[in-house]
């Protein structure tokens, strides 16, 4: 079922945000991204240019039977027919047609100084052009929306013709008419001013399409709404050519938040962390930590001030409920760490130490101490987790008695690594080596090997990242090193840290924290 018509969410990650230098989506992928921005509840997903682009082509193709578009309606992009062609012998037009999309976006040149020297046509032919296309289409059950490309920067040199090509867009059937910051050079007011300007003078309904060029896609974008713009166009996670375009999963949140726009359906807002992350994995891009909403870090405290105030309020320092759009808060622990930055975080896990001063006490002092060693918990909870634990006076699972490795490399350059780790479980000494393709392998599965011998279930636990920094460039190969592990059950993962001279001891400092984690989730 479409949206509501009044306000329009029109998403083109598929095309815009397929311009991004490095992305590269197979049809497979277009499918997927679609559903998934469907799920979101956008009113519209353009899904590229057909006649153009043979991918594109084929995608609107497996449209017809592999999409089932809940919320949104798929949307053909193209140009308008050639200058001196006849709208229905353009081929590029017939293939808009044969998308069989319901709704088209034309692409129409609005700077009076593209249309003479891109297109080198009249002014008055760009006009028919834009006419005759909208309403061949129209005429033929399509609704029809028109990008009106450079529209900023033609309004500054010229602002009648765009107005012009809007009333002529209108005139012949187009619903809405787009104004783009196609080069995204614009400031919110000045986008303000022109989009009221040209509200006032055309009566057309307008839309909004910026670019990131000043940082400044997401502000312009909520400046045109706010100047009576009822349609804007974004891509997810702000993908798209140069700097990118208007963020899907900011804009929308401000809009609905900020607003009080009707700009998805109820209950779909939760979904943006979900919708973001999963649409970046398929892109094979990371996700922003520091994107607004979405982000990890969006509603990450770090100073001790925020975290004081956050235990008696979280709305003092957090300008939404982090869970309306799918997200929470985390409290990150440093040097910078108090009291409250200790209990909210030990709380975030799982432990209440509100009635627990000296533990707090002991954690708040061992974690500025190990800090200013180079150790950072920021992302390592499972680390800061067995410190809040070591205070409560937990009991050891295992004792390491000690731990080497060997590197060898022979005549013919077969580099051989072995390690050998001596621990002591329930009053039995245990000696386990094993090989590895480097130190840090050799040592995990000579751990493991000891470990699984008193905890079988253990055994499923594999290292998953490593992390290396050096946190002294000075002192080159002797530089003080900080090492972060990921490690997974196959269920679950977490994070340790570890940090020495040597960068196989910082390993091991991680490697032991990571078993006993392990350890502890076993027991729960």
């Amino acid at each position: 079922m479409p949206r509501p018509d009044a306000f329009h969410v029109y998403d083109t990650t598929l095309r815009d945000g397929a311009q991004r230098e490095g992305i590269s989506y197979s049809v497979t992928d277009k499918l997927a991204v679609a559903r998934l921005l469907d799920e979101y509840g956008v009113g519209f997903i353009e899904g590229g240019w057909p006649g153009a682009l043979p991918k594109d082509t084929e995608f609107f193709e497996r449209a017809q039977t592999e999409l089932n578009l809940v919320n949104a309606e798929l949307v053909a992009f193209g140009a308008t027919r050639k200058a001196g062609l006849k709208v229905e012998e353009d081929p590029q037009v017939r293939a808009l047609l044969d998308s069989r999309a319901p709704v088209i976006t034309l692409v129409a040149k609005s700077d009076v100084r593209h249309v003479v020297e891109a297109l080198r046509t009249s002014l008055d032919e760009n006009v028919a052009m834009v006419q005759d296309t909208v309403r061949y289409l129209v005429d033929n059950g399509r609704r029809v929306f028109v990008d009106m490309e450079h529209f900023f920067d033609g309004y500054k040199h010229d602002s009648d013709y765009g107005v012009r090509l809007l009333v002529a867009a209108a005139e012949a059937g187009a619903s809405v008419g787009v104004l783009c910051d196609t080069n995204g050079g614009m400031l919110p007011h000045g986008v303000f001013e022109i989009v009221t300007d040209v509200r006032e003078r055309s009566g057309v309904r307008l839309g909004i399409h910026c670019q990131d060029d000043t940082g400044c896609a997401v502000a312009n974008s909520v400046s045109a709404v706010q100047a009576g713009a009822t349609h804007v166009q974004c891509t997810a996670n702000g993908y798209g050519e140069r700097t990118g375009n208007a963020d899907l999963f900011v804009v929308v949140p401000n809009l609905q938040l900020k607003l009080g726009i009707d700009a998805l359906p109820e209950g779909r807002l939760a979904e943006t962390v979900r919708i973001s992350h999963a649409i970046a994995e398929i892109a094979n891009i990371a996700p922003n930590t520091h994107q607004p909403y979405a982000g990890w870090a969006s509603f990450a405290h770090k100073a001790g001030l925020h975290a004081s105030a956050l235990k008696v309020n979280a709305d003092l320092y957090n300008h939404i409920d982090p869970a309306v759009v799918g997200n929470e808060q985390n409290v990150l622990v440093t040097e910078m760490a108090g009291r409250a930055s200790i209990e909210l975080k030990g709380a975030e896990l799982g432990h209440d130490l509100s009635d627990q001063p000296d533990v707090v006490s002991a954690v708040v002092e061992k974690v500025k101490r190990l800090e200013a060693e180079g150790w950072t918990f920021e992302a390592a909870d499972a680390s800061f987790e067995l410190l809040v634990l070591d205070a409560q006076g937990r009991s050891v699972a295992f004792v390491v008695e000690s731990w080497r490795t060997i590197v060898e490399q022979d005549a013919s350059g077969v580099v051989r690594t072995e390690a050998t780790v001596k621990v002591h479980i329930d009053g039995e000494r245990i000696i386990s080596t094993a090989e590895g393709n480097g130190p840090v392998n050799a040592l995990d599965r000579a751990m493991r090997r000891a470990i699984v011998q008193a905890y079988p279930d253990l055994d499923t636990l594999r290292l998953v990242d490593y992390k290396v920094r050096i946190l002294d460039e000075k002192s080159g190969t002797g530089a003080k090193t900080r090492v972060l592990i990921g490690t997974s059950d196959g269920t679950d993962s977490w994070s340790t840290v570890g940090v020495h001279e040597n960068v196989i001891a910082a390993s091991w400092q991680a490697l032991e924290d990571a078993v006993t984690y392990g350890l502890l989730r076993r027991a729960r």
